[in-house]
């Protein structure tokens, strides 16, 4: 479908982007299930990225183990990544990505008092560490996945002593560690990226617009709060 120029460098809003918010069924803080009011971080920036982009989206619901394969085959549009969880950072040939959305870190994470096992990202090779069902890993070829179905339930696991540590996203790790009572100790770094539009090749024309709306969004203080809202009260 061509392009039609809109003012300011815009594209039309006839222009409509498939995409599916998070590759699980809860990314606290990035995506909240079932809570209008304050569904995520990514939830409440998308729409208005895509709107300042003059770009039309569509969400495509998707379990979490064809997320991936729903983008390699073109059923999604784009998603929102960080190429740090990826190997060497490369999306592939089908993909380009966008300026930065905001920084993401990730962490090991076990119970207290065993954080010193942890320290070096180097002892996780060859063990079974606790995952996300879904989540991209830049190395998960270096050791063993145990899936399960959100941050959540990573917590729980390791307070059942059914893994001796797991990946998690340092927000999503204390946001449930609070939640459920359950205290962690945090580990050595596994990754540390921007969020980015990881988008199909076709669509390469939107990402001038796409581009710009992020940077607008920056200017104008609207992805700080946004930011501010779902983690000041989650510090490590």
């Amino acid at each position: 479908m061509p392009l039609m120029a809109e003012p300011g460098g815009k594209t039309s809003p006839q222009i409509k982007l498939k995409y599916n918010v998070s590759g699980s069924s809860n990314w606290y803080p990035y995506y909240i299930p079932n809570s209008p009011e304050s569904p995520g971080i990514i939830s409440e920036l998308l729409p208005q990225i895509l709107s300042h982009a003059g770009v039309g989206g569509e969400i495509v619901p998707l379990p979490p183990k064809r997320t991936n394969q729903a983008l390699e085959n073109g059923q999604l549009d784009f998603d929102i990544v960080s190429p740090s969880w990826f190997p060497n950072g490369d999306f592939g040939p089908k993909f380009v990505k966008s300026s930065p959305i905001m920084l993401i870190k990730e962490h090991v994470i076990t119970l207290p008092g065993h954080e010193q096992e942890w320290q070096d990202i180097g002892a996780i090779k060859g063990r079974e560490i606790g995952t996300v069902m879904g989540y991209l890993y830049h190395d998960d070829k270096d050791f063993i996945r145990a899936d399960f179905r959100s941050e959540q339930e990573l917590i729980k696991a390791l307070h059942k002593h059914r893994i001796p540590a797991a990946i998690s996203g340092d927000y999503p790790a204390l946001y449930w560690s609070a939640k459920l009572n359950l205290p962690i100790a945090i580990a050595a770094e596994h990754s540390s990226g921007d969020l980015v539009f990881r988008l199909r090749k076709e669509h390469e024309a939107l990402l001038p617009a796409i581009d710009a709306a992020i940077a607008e969004l920056k200017k104008d203080g609207t992805i700080k709060t946004i930011i501010a809202k779902y983690t000041q009260r989650l510090q490590p």
